[in-house]
């Protein structure tokens, strides 16, 4: 060994010894410090590219608590970003006007209603460009021009119920005092347009877009705001918008997705269902915008379509799903394919594009969301949020497929523990997605409610299964759980157990069970109907009865043309033979369970229910019920996710680590940080 190499070795050892005495395991302090890039708006021109990061309060070092914070910033290069606004304004939606001298964002000051605002990418301070007095904007869009600003806003102001209201009258009338939103045009110029003209609307609007001529408009519309008629009856409606006049419909017949209008006009890419039955918007779709024709581009593929932008060339870029991993393909005007690019093991999950540039939010096993840009032929980075990651030691992560019983292989994603597996496994967490038209990609997996990165660093395994119903493997695959509840579904996790114990990852005997949503369901199934099979489940906002389940939810409709195919009186014994409080009498695996109390998609009510049964049923098997005040389907408030990720993984430490199940109740309040502040929500439990 010459000179040179032996110094180069030993400075590589000297390195690798630095890095693990530096290194640690992930913490949920560190999940509450997390990150990452929100909205991404490119210049006309390319040359700029403005957008926000996202961050929580940090309660863990004593900041206030409260929801998400942004911060606006503009590139130019790698690594290279300015920051535009003060520390106290929280920008959304986020673009430039159309000349690119301004970047523009929505934000309400004081007590004023949230209003569009702009500032000088060139330096300067903020302005307000355009407003509706007594209304707050929920998004806009530019003429082409710059002339004019078009803004959808909130319902009118009830006057007479406000009155009513300051006298005590606050009775609400379920589903039947609705506001539809309504579209404003305002002037730009050196003064604000007091006046901005109204532009009649059909039915409920959620979202609109304006054509490069600016004379036509794209509105997606509901009979109702109701979140089912959003999912089962929303259509695209293109108008005129001098008059507000439908010139042609979009009738597509089942949920709808990303809606982009190319540069010329004279077409639409549409990502949404090709059915009624079709659980999720994947499918790549072109529209001819003067008759609303529209064909697909991916129909049948074992694929999910997630986003897509017209380049200015006129070709439409897409970033697509292909199980737990992302392309970026590229088609021609005609819809006829021109390039696919594997991005690696980045996960695209948006994109925009203008001028000559195009720019990506994309997350990897190794960070949560950055901006990344498409430069000769390579995916570059442009951005570096959370450099303290880097002290990190991190599982090993990677993509995971196995047989399921009846012959079906099903891929997931498969987190290591930090130093390897041991000799008899490693107890395993099987983190189950919601939806269940959703799927885990092979990119950043730790969360609040997501073990992850933070299991892996005290000794988990974790397994994120894509089980029937899961998207990015085509709509046959998203449709085999439909009219069956549970199975193939839910056995489909039993089976990804059985195939990680026999490879020798799991510990059958220390495997657990968690998820959100429909994700809580499989883990209400997972310690009932499946006790047997898992040593510990955290619940999160989940269905323990689908009879209750239909008249208490916000999306019935949805639920039986995707999901049941059926409904509770077509046959009620078999939808309770399909709920977790039905098979309370096997539950034997410890169980906490957790929600927001104000939750409208699955209520609240649901985990009280299957607390109650096993409580009573089941006295010595080890319960708890979590509620958390003031949140809805999923935490928001930075404390009720910090004190989310602790009692998960002290439940999981407490009855899956050890694998004894008959253990005592953890303490009911979690170990805080030192620094951290705020009251905890409340538990009703019996310690």
């Amino acid at each position: 060994m010459n000179r040179l190499t032996l110094t180069a070795a030993t400075l590589l050892a000297t390195v690798s010894v630095a890095a693990t005495a530096q290194a640690r395991p992930m913490t949920a302090e560190d999940v509450a410090k997390l990150e990452s890039v929100g909205a991404i708006a490119v210049s006309p021109d390319g040359n700029r590219i403005a957008y926000t990061t996202t961050r929580l309060p940090d309660v863990t070092e004593g900041e206030d608590n409260g929801g998400f914070e942004s911060e606006l910033k503009i590139a130019t290069a790698p690594d290279y970003a300015r920051e535009y606004l003060p520390d106290d304004i929280s920008p959304s939606a986020v673009a430039f006007s159309p000349d690119g001298r301004m970047v523009t964002f929505l934000w309400a000051k004081d007590d004023d209603d949230r209003a569009v605002w702009g500032i000088p990418v060139d330096g300067g301070t903020y302005t307000k460009l355009a407003g509706v007095e007594d209304a707050a904007v929920r998004s806009y869009r530019f003429s082409p021009d710059g002339r004019t600003v078009y803004m959808l806003v909130g319902g009118e102001t009830d006057e007479q119920r406000e009155a009513q209201a300051k006298g005590g009258f606050i009775a609400r009338v379920y589903e039947e005092e609705f506001k539809p939103a309504r579209l404003f045009a305002a002037g730009l110029g050196d003064e604000l347009d007091d006046d901005p003209r109204q532009i009649e609307l059909p039915g409920y609007v959620s979202s609109f877009d304006v054509s490069s001529d600016g004379r036509t408009g794209i509105v997606e519309t509901a009979p109702s705001p109701l979140v089912d008629d959003s999912y089962t009856a929303k259509r695209v409606n293109i108008i005129d918008l001098d008059s507000g006049e439908v010139r042609s419909v979009v009738e597509t017949p089942g949920k709808i997705g990303d809606v982009e209008i190319s540069p010329d006009g004279s077409q639409l890419s549409l990502i949404a269902g090709v059915d009624m039955n079709d659980p999720a918007a994947t499918t790549l779709h072109l529209v001819d915008t003067a008759t609303g024709q529209y064909r697909p581009l991916n129909a049948g593929a074992a694929e999910a379509a997630v986003d897509a932008e017209w380049l200015s060339d006129g070709r439409l870029a897409a970033v697509v799903h292909v199980g737990v991993q992302s392309r970026l393909r590229i088609y021609n005007a005609d819809g006829t394919v021109a390039e696919e690019q594997d991005p690696g093991d980045l996960i695209l999950t948006r994109i925009e594009a203008a001028g000559n540039r195009i720019a990506f939010a994309a997350n990897s096993p190794q960070h949560p969301t950055e901006l990344f840009v498409w430069n000769d032929g390579a995916f570059e980075r442009w951005t570096n949020h959370n450099e303290w990651l880097s002290d990190i030691t991190l599982g090993e992560q990677r993509a995971y497929t196995f047989t399921a019983t009846d012959g079906q292989e099903v891929e997931g994603v498969l987190i290591l523990p930090v130093g390897g597996v041991p000799e008899g496994g490693a107890p395993t967490i099987m983190n189950v997605h919601g939806g269940p038209e959703a799927h885990d990609s092979n990119g950043w997996q730790t969360a609040y409610s997501k073990p992850g990165q933070v299991a892996a660093g005290q000794g988990y395994a974790v397994f994120l299964p894509n089980y029937r119903g899961s998207t990015g493997y085509g709509v046959d695959f998203s449709k085999q759980h439909q009219g069956n509840y549970t199975d193939p579904e839910f056995r489909d996790i039993v089976d990804a157990k059985r195939a990680l114990a026999a490879d020798g990852i799991t510990d059958a005997d220390r495997t657990g069970i968690t998820g959100g949503s429909y994700g809580g369901y499989a883990s209400a199934w997972g310690a009932t109907y499946y006790s047997d099979e898992f040593a510990a489940s955290v619940m999160f906002v989940g269905i323990s009865n689908q009879v209750s389940k239909f008249g208490t939810g916000d999306i019935p409709y949805e639920m039986y043309n995707v999901h049941s195919r059926a409904w509770p009186w077509d046959d009620w014994t078999k939808m309770l033979e399909i709920s977790p409080v039905y098979h309370v009498d096997k539950a034997r695996t410890p169980i906490l369970i957790m929600h927001g109390e104000e939750d409208t998609r699955v209520d609240p009510g649901q985990s009280l229910e299957l607390y109650r049964s096993i409580k009573i049923r089941q006295p010595d098997t080890p319960a708890r019920l979590v509620f958390y005040p003031g949140e809805g389907h999923g935490n928001r408030k930075a404390a009720s996710r910090y004190d989310y990720n602790l009692r998960m993984m002290r439940w999981f430490d407490t009855y899956l680590m050890t694998g004894d199940r008959d253990a005592p109740l953890p303490p009911a309040r979690p170990q805080l940080a030192e620094g951290a502040q705020g009251a905890m929500a409340d538990e009703d439990s019996e310690d």
